[in-house]
């Protein structure tokens, strides 16, 4: 595929956008958490790493737990639990296997081939827990649909997270992506210890770099397999930390009613 020069800008401006590096990351390893910020809470690998049998299960005791649904979405403290799927500046792309028995994190696959992004991500991501994008309901500004998968988190902190680790975030603000038609909210978060937390508490204190080059990151990740790009609603701008817990409090009232009946789950896996 041919390279633009806005592919090469948006490419200098990610590598950019972070005032830290991960030190320390596993080379053609993956990160994975042995400890939550949730007490009680583990993980066990089954299979291999990089291969379709692998799989992240999640477990309290001898109990399997699914990172969906079995773990709490707040805090006493107003902060949000993120279970985090991809370390920063990884490529593989992992994620909570919505329709799989228990919710274990698995490596997408597309057209029968373990999905890599073509570059590493900048920033760990992840999704709140009890939290689901209900694509049966159409947003009434955007017109969009939900994309059927729990909310994303972008968290921007100073360190590398471990794959399967439930790490406390506060929202600093909210990205609605526009992904093949889809509504694909993404939520921008920082962990509530990391260093940085205390200068960070809403959108503006963000930097712009830092925020640019997120947006233009989930602009163009596609477009090597030769996808469009991605579009934003709200005039591509983030909205702030007000908003961004709207946005939860409404995906985590779809969840509700998922898990209730009220909703078809279709295919995906609420342990019902």
């Amino acid at each position: 595929m041919h390279i633009t020069k806005s592919a090469l800008s948006f490419l200098l401006l990610a590598s950019r956008a972070t005032a830290w590096t991960a030190h320390g990351l596993p080379r053609g390893r993956f990160l994975i958490g042995q400890w939550q910020a949730v007490a009680g809470i583990s993980t066990d690998v089954v299979g291999q790493e990089k291969t379709e049998s692998f799989r992240l299960k999640f477990k309290e005791g001898d109990k399997t737990l699914s990172p969906w649904h079995d773990i709490d979405l707040s805090n006493e403290d107003g902060s949000f639990n993120m279970v985090v799927e991809i370390p920063k500046m990884t490529r593989a792309k992992m994620e909570v296997a919505t329709k799989e028995e228990g919710n274990p994190i698995a490596q997408d696959i597309k057209k029968g081939k373990l999905r890599d992004y073509h570059g590493p991500i900048f920033w760990n991501y992840g999704c709140l827990p009890q939290t689901w994008e209900d694509p049966g309901v159409k947003h009434p500004e955007l017109g969009c649909f939900g994309d059927n998968d729990p909310i994303d988190v972008v968290e921007i902190g100073s360190s590398a997270l471990a794959m399967g680790s439930v790490k406390s975030v506060k929202p600093l603000g909210v990205l609605a992506m526009i992904d093949d038609g889809e509504l694909d909210w993404k939520v921008l978060a920082i962990a509530t210890d990391d260093p940085l937390a205390k200068e960070y508490n809403d959108i503006n204190d963000v930097p712009e770099s830092i925020k640019a080059g997120i947006r233009e990151w989930f602009r163009w990740y596609k477009t090597p397999d030769d996808k469009p790009i991605n579009e934003f609603g709200f005039d591509e701008k983030f909205l702030d930390k007000a908003e961004a817990i709207k946005v939860i409090h409404e995906t985590h009232d779809a969840w509700k009613k998922l898990m209730a009946g009220e909703t078809d789950a279709g295919k995906l896996w609420t342990g019902k």
